[in-house]
């Protein structure tokens, strides 16, 4: 047996002081022209959520609502791993591993585990260089990653299990079945899968091409953070690791871009995260590892589900490389929705897996 270390979150009072202390010192922009959004975050929402965050949410009550979970350190492929393992009152729940996407912490799950545990044994590793897990060396992957989620769930005891993800965690899901498919039942992810590239506007109709224009214009909307990470991720993390005020500006961003409408608290828990343990720039690996910007792959080992399907173009390009059992329409929710919808999101993952199981 690799032994699993217990693990609690306690930042040093000194810590949580300095942060208060940096934003009280902000040296606040001008206001560029512009309506609304359309240089950046506008400096009057930032300021108002920066005040909130020095004077109004309290660190130590949501610290103790993250350690309120069971949380562990183990080393695997040489790192430091940090996970939740919260199990299930009911000895025949089905294993679940949840991966985070990016720019979110494994607190993007802490809503949504409460509404799993009636059916799910719950795992929700940190992945490298995220939060409490060590952060890799140069050349690291998606398919490093799902190989240590592969080991770390026969590690934990379980030989069956599910993989779920959304963001970032929609690429290491299906990874995890493509290299541990005799454990892995199904995979779950909340979106992705088909979505159409260059390559596929040959084929597509003539109402594919008018949609595949469509789904452009919103994918390219906003700060392409994979460019820029890929880029110059060095340069971006001095501000992001030194300034609280260039970190919630440069968090409040990507939500807005991604659509997402989450709980103010929740937010700054996980931007807190990043900030105690300084893994900004760390958790950059997944864009300045890579060349372009591709989607997520699918894979036809074992059945898939989504929790946002997408339209008619996106599942018959999706049929092509997985076996789809689930595939609903009109779930609430944006881009990171175990924050925004987490009782939805549950709902959802159980019919799924409910599929898989029958």
């Amino acid at each position: 047996m690799v032994r699993m270390t217990p693990f609690r979150i306690e930042i040093p009072q000194a810590d949580v002081d300095d942060l208060r202390e940096r934003l009280a010192r902000t040296r606040w922009a001008g206001q560029l022209p512009g309506d609304q959004w359309s240089r950046g975050v506008p400096v009057e929402h930032l300021r108002e959520l920066a005040e909130y965050w020095r004077t109004g949410y309290d660190w130590r009550a949501r610290e103790a609502e993250l350690n309120a979970f069971p949380q562990f350190t183990t080393e695997i492929d040489g790192l430091r791993v940090h996970l939740l393992h919260v199990r299930s009152a009911n000895p025949d729940a089905l294993p679940l591993i949840l991966t985070h996407g990016w720019p979110n912490t494994f607190v993007e799950f802490v809503r949504v585990i409460p509404e799993l545990l009636a059916d799910f044994h719950v795992v929700v590793p940190s992945v490298p260089g995220f939060g409490f897990s060590q952060a890799p060396e140069a050349g690291f992957s998606v398919n490093k990653v799902a190989r240590m989620w592969a080991e770390l769930m026969r590690r934990l005891g379980y030989d069956r299990y599910g993989t779920q993800g959304g963001d970032f965690g929609a690429y290491v899901a299906p990874e995890v079945a493509v290299v541990d498919p005799e454990h892995v039942v199904g995979v779950h992810i909340d979106g992705g899968l088909g979505f159409p590239t260059e390559a596929d506007v040959a084929d597509m109709t003539a109402n594919e091409k008018a949609e595949y224009e469509v789904i452009m214009g919103w994918a390219g909307a906003g700060v392409d953070h994979h460019a820029l990470l890929r880029a110059a991720p060095q340069t971006m993390a001095y501000g992001w690791h030194d300034s609280p005020a260039a970190a919630l500006a440069w968090h409040a961003q990507k939500f807005h871009d991604f659509f997402d409408v989450v709980d103010r608290d929740l937010f700054l828990t996980n931007l807190s995260v990043y900030w105690f343990t300084g893994t900004f720039g760390t958790s950059s690996w997944p864009m300045y590892d890579t060349t372009h910007t591709t989607w997520p792959q699918g894979q036809a080992r074992v059945p898939s589900g989504v929790y946002g399907g997408g339209p008619a173009l996106f599942r018959r390009l999706a049929d092509k490389h997985n076996t789809i059992v689930h595939w609903p329409e009109g779930n609430p929710g944006g881009h990171f929705v175990a924050m925004e919808e987490p009782v939805a999101h549950a709902a959802d993952i159980k019919a799924f897996f409910g599929k898989v199981l029958a």
